[in-house]
């Protein structure tokens, strides 16, 4: 069974969520439900940490690209922290994220 583990917390007016784990078909739409229920109308920022993802499929993809274009509505802004040389950032660079969502290298201190 593929396995996601979500935390989150509220900093200022940013909402980080760290994901640790796979997303993929087996439980992208759980997920995303869990990333919408923590992004309060209060957010200005998501900063989805993307650092611990082992595995990120096409339903995954959909997740991000789904929360892009939900923020994007709301007016509250998309980072992705996602290290570079992972099979992750590869994934996500390919795919076309870059114009919706900003790809940061690191966690900031």
């Amino acid at each position: 069974m593929t396995t996601a583990t979500l935390s989150s917390r509220v900093d200022g007016e940013d909402v980080v969520v760290q994901i640790v784990g796979e997303i993929d078909l087996a439980n992208a739409t759980e997920v995303q439900e869990q990333i919408y229920a923590v992004v309060g109308n209060e957010a200005v920022r998501v900063v989805l940490d993307l650092a611990d993802v082992e595995y990120l499929d096409s339903a995954g993809l959909r997740v991000l690209f789904t929360l892009a274009e939900r923020l994007r509505v709301r007016q509250i802004g998309l980072d992705l922290i996602v290290p570079p040389g992972t099979a992750v950032r590869r994934v996500v660079e390919m795919s076309g994220l870059g114009p919706v969502a900003r790809l940061i290298s690191e966690r900031p201190l």
